[in-house]
């Protein structure tokens, strides 16, 4: 995939273990693309998505609509 290829209003996926409970898959679009200063200063140029992320999605895959890595899950805000 390729994350310089997003644009604001696409269809992607989250992938990750929330809570413990499992391999789980939850849709979403992009909200937002080229977030920063948002208090993790080793990183910036995050992607926004208004698909559910909670506590245990982190390090999983964010992927677009033909299943390409586009991201990584880091962060809930």
């Amino acid at each position: 995939g390729d994350a310089a290829s997003l644009q604001v209003g696409d269809a992607v996926l989250a992938i990750g273990n929330p809570f413990n409970v499992g391999q789980t898959v939850t849709s979403g679009i992009v909200s937002a693309l080229g977030r920063s200063q948002l208090g993790i200063n080793t990183f910036e140029n995050f992607i926004q998505t208004d698909a559910a992320i909670n506590p245990g999605n982190s390090g999983g895959a964010l992927v677009d609509a033909e299943g390409r890595l586009v991201g990584i899950n880091t962060a809930i805000f």
